[in-house]
């Protein structure tokens, strides 16, 4: 006889109770829930779940509905919320580039893409020219209403687009009523901390990216950049003019504006022997009206006499030229520039006036064109800079005080700390701007040679930096800077961006000269901020 399987005997078993027995089961399983059939999910995955579907809808809905035409000024414009890490403001003027603003710190972003220019209203401000007085009002104006329209569509296209998606994956109304209740709530904490983080000033520091669409054909790959390196330097030197000039425009924005009477100042250095950026400078000089080039040094890179033809354009550039010697500077390539007429070598603290300011430098006291650190090289840039203190000293004794000190080597920078409003320096290959503990203003300048034809030897190549600096002709302080960045061998993007002085933000109070009181209290082979460190070598 086959033997008879156990579900069918349990089958037979059950159906032999009588009713009793089987009502009585099922009162005691009601009563015992954790006797369950069906996993049931753990909360906190639930809770995922339905966060990925709320942020998955709330990004559908905007994507769909989630922007606003609206007219601001002359321009047609279309205003968008997009979901970003950082926030802030992004102004598309396409194909021209973009204009970013630092407005806000939320994860959201607003967009705004100039679409076109309307040639009714533009046609109306050329034929009632008095109305441009009060196109700052009309065009604040213009933005109130609209982003007060796209915070109120944005608002719908997320909580429809959350609640759909939410109906659509759960089948259940409550669920898809959490789901949109949730996306309002995410947008309404959005739209909370970008008011609380909401920065006015952002538009005193906007920065300009830009991108030549006929480049790559123009330029060649990578491979050909070498054997067309002329076609290259002047389409990155035609690149420069364009920006420069779309930036004049944009400059129209609530920032600092040059008086004709600002002293304007290009700061280079790090050149290294790049011969495309002599193009490059000599178009920022005729774009900003420079009045003087300071060359923070390491204008070549071996510092031999066979490469001092390379510095015979200086002569051209159109505007006088203030050099101290780099570490890749040799002097023999100190006394080569000292023969050319308009260049002002400065070393061993010497002064020079030009264009209405007066500078003082020193020559990096090492010579490593092979990029080897040698011993003790940090203090002999320490000993170099209290030399340069000691001559600005000198100079404020003397009743001309210094108003721009140059040294290569930040460490050699930073002991002018206190005796000179604003120092100059270079070495390491990146822009920065620092206030140091006396006062005086540090500005390091990046490579304006992309670090020289020694670039290629790196997986990506070095931008391209310089900066535009305005000082007052009363005052001869800083009033505001431009950096310029510019994509390095091979490349053409480019960037501009404008920062001001916190003492010269909307509101604040000028901060006091250093008085000679402070840097009297220093030795003079102090430094004004701890270094710790060896002098950065290499570079």
């Amino acid at each position: 006889m086959a033997r008879v399987p156990a579900l069918a005997v349990a089958a037979v078993r059950r159906v032999r109770q009588s009713p009793g027995a089987l009502v009585g089961q099922y009162r005691a399983r009601r009563s015992h829930p954790t006797v369950q059939l069906v996993h049931q999910p753990h909360p906190w995955t639930r809770a995922l779940g339905l966060v990925a579907v709320v942020l998955l809808g709330a990004w559908l809905g905007l994507l769909i509905v989630g922007n606003v035409r609206a007219p601001v000024g002359p321009m047609n414009t279309t205003m968008t919320l997009r979901p970003s890490l950082d926030g802030g403001t992004k102004i598309n003027v396409s194909p021209l580039g973009a204009l970013e603003l630092r407005s806000h710190v939320a994860p959201v972003r607003l967009d705004v893409n100039v679409d076109q220019l309307d040639p009714v209203r533009a046609q109306a401000l050329v034929d009632h020219p008095e109305r441009i007085s009060g196109l700052q009002d009309e065009i604040a104006s213009d933005v109130r209403h609209g982003t007060a329209d796209l915070a109120l569509r944005s608002c719908v296209a997320v909580v429809s687009g959350a609640t759909a998606l939410g109906l659509a994956v759960y089948r259940r109304p409550r669920r898809a009523l959490a789901a949109g209740g949730l996306a309002l709530a995410l947008l309404t904490g959005s739209g909370g901390t970008a008011f609380a983080t909401w920065n006015p000033n952002s538009v005193l520091e906007p920065k300009f990216s830009g991108l030549l669409s006929s480049a790559p054909s123009l330029v060649g790959n990578a491979r050909s950049i070498v054997t067309e390196f002329d076609v290259y330097q002047k389409e990155l030197a035609r690149l420069v003019t364009n920006v420069t000039k779309l930036y004049d425009v944009t400059s129209t924005l609530p920032a600092y504006t040059p008086d004709p009477s600002t002293i304007r100042v290009l700061h280079v250095s790090d050149i290294h022997l790049n011969p495309a950026s002599w193009k490059i400078i000599a178009s920022l000089v005729e774009q900003y009206d420079i009045n003087v080039i300071v060359d923070s040094g390491d204008t070549m890179d071996h510092g031999s006499t066979a490469e001092n033809g390379f510095l015979d354009p200086i002569a051209n550039l159109g505007a006088p030229y203030v050099w101290v010697r780099g570490n890749h500077d040799s002097t023999a390539t100190q006394r080569y520039l000292e023969g050319m007429k308009n260049v002002h070598v400065l070393d061993g603290g010497r002064a020079v006036s030009v264009a209405g300011l007066r500078f003082a430098g020193m020559g990096d006291p090492q010579f490593t064109p092979d990029r080897s650190a040698k011993p003790g090289g940090a203090r002999s840039e320490e000993l170099a800079g209290a030399r340069l203190a000691s001559a600005l000293r000198d100079q404020e004794r003397a009743g001309t005080p210094v108003d721009v000190a140059i040294a290569h080597n930040p460490d050699a920078a930073r002991q002018t700390d206190g005796e000179v409003p604003l120092v100059l320096g270079g070495h390491l290959h990146h822009q920065e701007m620092e206030v140091m503990k006396y006062g005086t203003r540090l500005r390091l300048e990046g490579s304006t040679g992309g670090s020289g034809l020694r670039a290629v030897e790196g997986d990506h190549p070095d931008p391209i930096e310089a900066s535009v600096l305005y000082l007052d002709r009363d005052t001869r302080r800083l009033q505001a800077w431009d950096e310029i960045r510019l994509g390095g061998l091979g490349l053409t993007t480019a960037e501009v961006s404008r920062h001001l002085p916190k003492e010269n933000q909307p509101g604040a109070t000028p901060s006091p000269t250093p008085s000679p009181s402070l840097s009297s209290t220093r030795s003079p082979g102090s430094s004004a901020s701890p270094s710790g460190s060896p002098s950065p070598t290499g570079r």
